[in-house]
């Protein structure tokens, strides 16, 4: 039986990379200047005009993938005979997960041999499209179905994500800081340091003084805990700030030898909650830290 690797739009993933792989995916969705977008790599909703005007004041939001949605692609598959594996965003940080449940069983009611699973990835960003790099790389390789799902469960707690983010505000907004607290850590200069825990939710974890130190942080808390580089694709997702981006990735090969550096901005969906100049670094540990 064929095996299909379904992915979300919260990967983060390079859309050259989707589309030159073919890699189905769902889209979230995100509302900006009152329009309704899917979450599509870039494609329709442009990351630069995106964040250019959410530091101009605009303020979107962002809704999950419904049940419907979900139920068409996993009814296709199952009527074409493919397994299909769908990865998806953390359920710490969305419903996306919990709707694709519902939709699993209620395609597996009505189609007695459909092979559907649905991973909850823990992850989000490109914490996720490692994941998703992974298991596609596995599947072009010849792997089964039972093989990439074991791998994903095994070692989805194994990826590290450590974040920093340049405005306050946006915590703020998401309900992770006090208003108090934003408001002097901006007069202060303050950026926080947060990690993703092993439920898949966004914690604070430490504050540094200036932008500098927080991306040095970032390389820190990767010096503490990534386990065999050599062997490591590593990616770095950022909310339109390239150059701190390449910044960190330039003291990543310095002085550890990874496989390779995927870079790619923070889609919209995150970005609403995360805001622009957040920067991102995901690797694998032998544990989540």
């Amino acid at each position: 039986m064929d095996t299909v690797l379904l992915i979300d739009s919260c990967t983060d993933l390079p859309r050259s990379y989707v589309e030159e792989k073919k890699i189905p995916f769902v889209s979230l969705t995100c509302n900006f200047r009152d329009q309704e977008y899917k979450d599509d790599f870039g494609k329709t909703l442009d990351y630069k005009e995106f964040y250019a005007a959410v530091r101009n004041g605009e303020m979107p939001s962002t809704s999950q993938v419904n049940v419907y949605e979900y139920t068409e692609i996993f009814k296709r598959c199952a009527m074409e005979g493919k397994a299909l594996v769908y990865l998806g965003f953390s359920s710490g940080l969305s419903g996306s997960v919990s709707s694709a449940n519902l939709a699993r069983d209620m395609v597996c009611e009505e189609i007695k041999d459909a092979d559907i699973t649905v991973i909850d990835s823990k992850c989000a960003s490109l914490g996720e499209g490692l994941l998703a790099y992974q298991a596609n790389e596995m599947l072009e390789s010849g792997a089964s179905k039972d093989e990439i799902v074991s791998w994903i469960e095994t070692n989805k707690l194994r990826v590290n994500h450590w974040f920093t983010v340049d405005d306050l505000g946006h915590l703020k907004r998401g309900g992770r800081l006090s208003g108090a607290a934003a408001f002097v850590g901006t007069l202060l200069d303050i950026k926080p340091i947060l990690k993703v825990d092993d439920e898949g939710r966004l914690i604070p974890v430490s504050k540094v003084k200036g932008r500098k130190k927080s991306i040095k942080t970032l390389f820190e808390m990767l010096k503490e805990n990534i386990e065999y580089p050599e062997g490591q694709v590593i990616a770095i997702s950022h909310g339109d700030c390239i150059e701190d981006a390449e910044y960190l990735r330039e003291m990543i090969q310095k002085e550890f030898p990874v496989k390779d550096v995927i870079i790619n901005e923070v889609g919209p969906v995150i970005g609403s909650h995360s805001g622009p100049g957040t920067l991102a670094l995901f690797f694998m540990g032998v544990k989540r830290a």
